[in-house]
């Protein structure tokens, strides 16, 4: 069963529970999909939505944190509410040894030396990273990695 699939179930058992804040949230991420498809006319595959997950994702965490700043604790917990209904559809998230191990391997494999070469190793990082870790952080470690 595709990831698509697996989603419009969800949101089915979500109706049918009269879950409306999961249900809510659901929709949502079937509506970028739909999106998508129809800005790009074509069908997303699971590697698609993974990265539409994690966009989605994004946005809920930069939402939290401005609510948070605003005083406005109602709209952050409905926020991280639906973080925590997004983050079911992502992949097993990789641990902190295996992040350092694949930024180690790209590093070689780049032959990267200095801050100037963390454009050449993050696209080799996110191939194996993608939709596993927070590539914010990873960048973030990338760099320190890379600044003597």
């Amino acid at each position: 069963m595709s990831l698509k699939d697996t989603i419009t179930e969800d949101m089915k058992t979500a109706l049918r529970a009269r879950d409306t804040q999961r249900l809510s949230a659901i929709r949502m991420l079937l509506a970028a999909v739909k999106q998508v498809e129809v800005d790009r006319r074509i069908v997303v595959d699971d590697a698609g939505i993974v990265a539409i997950v994690e966009r989605e994702l994004k946005k809920r965490r930069d939402s939290v944190t401005q609510y948070r700043a605003a005083g406005r604790e109602d709209l952050a917990r409905n926020e991280e509410f639906e973080v925590g209904v997004l983050s079911a559809y992502l992949p097993a998230q990789a641990d902190a040894a295996e992040i350092a191990a694949v930024i180690e391997a790209a590093i070689a494999n780049a032959q990267a030396t200095g801050p100037g070469a963390i454009g050449k190793v993050m696209p080799l990082v996110k191939a194996r990273l993608a939709g596993r870790a927070d590539m914010a952080q990873v960048s973030a470690l990338v760099k320190a990695r890379l600044t003597p």
